[in-house]
């Protein structure tokens, strides 16, 4: 029996972060095993990656620790870090190399939001060794949070949307070789695209979505959300055209499909669940034939739902709720430049003299 597409990742992420474990020291456990009720497993995920770098640092940039394996670490060793510690670490963070074995290496680099993401995880491992009164002091209170400047806002114009949808249907511009595999993918690919554009899901919400999640009764659809909280997703009549219409060819990649994807809604050529992947070259694909201006990413297609949703409503609390927002602040910071167009806009109805 199929256990669920969202049980069965959250299996997976839950033995990934169990490996990992063993490439982190060994009193790193009980952190993760405090933040365990209050994180996701992705969040912990990233915890775990960004604490390993931050370790591999000590071990191999800091003369004091020796070179000392990362699974030797202690709480004693922890409590040797220094404020001058973490400043270097920041700036080790600009650019390092990681050698894969004697002939391979990576090269890694991060900007303010990489540097943010893995201060905050250090940051958070050392407040809860130093309230569980294991370290004397916490040194990373006296590092600043790198500066974060806020990205524009990249979405779709109206006309470049009806563009976009014309062309996953037609696929006209399309090389040869992709109009042989558009003909057997039309119908998927324009449901997704309209399904993104039209609820502005998550495009791992659209991915973990069943059929019988789908009810054409109230034009909804019910999608589990950030940190495993289901909601229910409206959809209008364009939405709900383009997923009958693949409903009523998806059955043809039936024949073959694993039992435990028999069940979704998305499937792939090779009859799987479509991945996360898949959705963002498609997406990747059919917008490069409308905009070369714009890199325009799934992501990109719920945050033009949400300006739509914002210009048409005016209703901020409305957006951060469909988006599904947990803090409606993070919502009214996405959208403040158009709080600033619509003020803009009513200077020009007031006139001072006729």
């Amino acid at each position: 029996m199929a256990i669920g597409y969202h049980a069965e990742r959250q299996m997976k992420m839950t033995l990934l972060l169990r490996e990992m474990f063993d490439e982190l020291p060994h009193f790193c456990r009980d952190f993760f095993r405090a933040i365990a009720d209050v994180t996701s497993a992705l969040t912990r995920i990233g915890y775990a990656y960004d604490l390993r770098i931050f370790f591999r640092f000590l071990s191999e940039e800091c003369p004091e620790f020796g070179g000392k394996p990362i699974t030797a670490f202690t709480a004693a060793d922890l409590a040797k870090v220094t404020a001058d510690h973490l400043e270097e670490f920041m700036e080790y963070m600009s650019y390092y190399v990681v050698n894969r074995d004697e002939k391979r290496f990576a090269e890694h680099q991060n900007g303010e939001r990489g540097k943010s993401r893995k201060l905050s995880a250090v940051r958070t491992m050392f407040s809860y060794f130093y309230k569980r009164r294991k370290i004397p002091s916490n040194p990373s209170e006296l590092i600043d949070m790198p500066k974060i400047h806020e990205k524009n806002i990249v979405t779709l114009e109206a006309d470049e949307v009806a563009k976009l949808l014309d062309e996953v249907e037609s696929g006209e511009n399309l090389t040869p070789r992709q109009k042989q595999f558009h003909a057997y993918t039309k119908a998927r690919d324009t449901a997704i695209v309209s399904l993104l554009l039209g609820t502005g899901m998550r495009v791992s919400e659209c991915v973990g979505v069943d059929v019988n999640h789908l009810d054409f009764g109230v034009n909804g659809v019910k999608v589990t959300r950030k940190g495993g909280n289901e909601a229910v997703l409206y959809f209008n009549g364009e939405v709900e055209e383009a997923l009958r219409r693949y409903l009523a060819a998806r059955g043809e990649l039936l024949a073959g499909v694993k039992d435990e994807d028999a069940d979704a809604l998305f499937l792939s050529l090779q009859r799987r669940r479509i991945n996360v992947r898949t959705v963002q070259n498609l997406v990747k694909k059919y917008s490069a034939l409308v905009t070369t201006l714009k890199n325009i990413s799934p992501h990109k297609l719920r945050s033009t739902f949400g300006t739509q949703l914002y210009r048409e409503s005016g209703d901020i609390y409305l957006v951060a709720e469909t988006l599904g927002h947990a803090n409606v602040d993070t919502t009214r910071k996405h959208y403040a430049r158009m709080d600033d167009e619509r003020r803009r806009k009513a200077a020009e109805f007031v006139h001072l003299r006729q």
